[in-house]
């Protein structure tokens, strides 16, 4: 598909999904509703009729957390499609290189920690700024340790960093089962919110404090792609045509776990996004990453809006965890990924 009709094509599907999420629920609202009470909020009058409760539905509960899935669908797609050329490998992912079990430990740490601290635990914006800055450290802790076991000599092996991400994980998992196994209803229930994924706790406070975070990777990884098309060609390549690859790694890195751990700290673990949304562009407009960043943030906010509006309607009045509806579409894409690179897995085997 040519690349001047892709852009639109995305920025339209987000929108009609912004639109039509946040019509959906308990309470259904017609688009032409939702439209006239965005415009009202906005100082835009339109001729169309709306009541009172409508508009508090939709501003206060349904609004808010239909940004907060636009911006973690965003960050999220993003920062995998940066990752995949970084390590130059369409299987690389936060979850799949341990980033995300990084940050849930270290969010689940902090759990089951900070109920001892009662001058941090029963202060609202301390605690939600060290949940912030205890995800970011376990997310940037788990992609160093991967990026170094992978590395031998100047360069980076991939399949090496696919089993050192998975070696992590599993690390990772394995301690937060073990602080479950300790841990109190109260802690179980919280922990649970992370391991499973959720935008149940969405305000408008959580999404301006997410914001800088997300956005800050938002603009300034589409000024990697020059550098990551060039990278593509190779290491040495790269370094050939004037790349500066151990600034261009910094960045990727620094900037791709930034976006994941403030994702993971107010929705938990939500898998797969980062994987299948670079990967579905690169079939429909080619793997330029001038094209292919700016692309994922339109479509992994999409996805995942309704994605959200699916895990909160498809059981009401429950809601189901949204990592759950991912998995079950990201895994389908994951398995036919291994089946096509079975041929180059059997020849490393052998």
């Amino acid at each position: 598909m040519r690349q001047s009709i892709v852009r639109p094509v995305l920025i339209l599907l987000l929108l009609a999904s912004i639109v039509f999420s946040s019509g959906m629920g308990a309470m259904h609202i017609p688009p032409m509703q939702v439209i006239a009470i965005i415009a009202d909020a906005l100082g835009i009058h339109l001729p169309i009729p709306f009541n009172e409760g409508m508009a508090n539905v939709l501003l206060q509960i349904r609004l808010p957390r239909v940004c907060l899935g636009v911006l973690i669908g965003a960050g999220l797609a993003t920062a995998g499609a940066s990752l995949q050329g970084l390590f130059r490998n369409p299987l690389a992912d936060a979850r799949l290189i341990g980033v995300s079990s990084g940050a849930s430990l270290f969010a689940v740490l902090v759990i089951a920690v900070l109920p001892a601290i009662p001058a941090l635990a029963n202060h609202t914006i301390s605690k939600h700024y060290l949940l912030n800055a205890a995800t970011f450290t376990g997310a940037c802790s788990a992609s160093i340790l991967v990026f170094r076991i992978s590395r031998s000599g100047s360069k980076t092996l991939t399949t090496t960093m696919l089993l050192a991400g998975m070696g992590i994980s599993t690390l990772c998992e394995a301690f937060i089962g073990l602080i479950i196994s300790t841990a109190n209803n109260e802690e179980l229930r919280n922990i649970t919110f992370w391991t499973l994924g959720s935008l149940g706790g969405a305000n408008w406070n959580v999404v301006l404090s997410l914001t800088p975070f997300i956005l800050l990777p938002l603009i300034l990884l589409p000024r990697t792609s020059k550098s990551l098309n060039a990278y593509s060609l190779g290491e040495a390549e790269a370094m050939h045509m004037g790349i500066n690859v151990r600034r261009l790694k910094n960045t990727v890195l620094i900037l791709s776990t930034l976006s994941v751990g403030a994702c993971v700290s107010v929705a938990g673990i939500i898998g797969f996004v980062g994987l299948i949304v670079p990967h579905i562009l690169r079939g429909i407009s080619g793997s330029d990453h001038r094209s292919l960043l700016p692309n994922s943030a339109l479509l992994g906010a999409t996805l995942l809006t309704l994605a959200d509006t699916l895990s909160r309607t498809v059981i009401a009045p429950a809601e189901m965890p949204i990592g759950i509806i991912t998995a079950l579409l990201g895994t389908p894409l994951f398995i036919a990924l291994l089946l096509k690179q079975k041929k180059v897995i059997k020849n490393w085997a052998s």
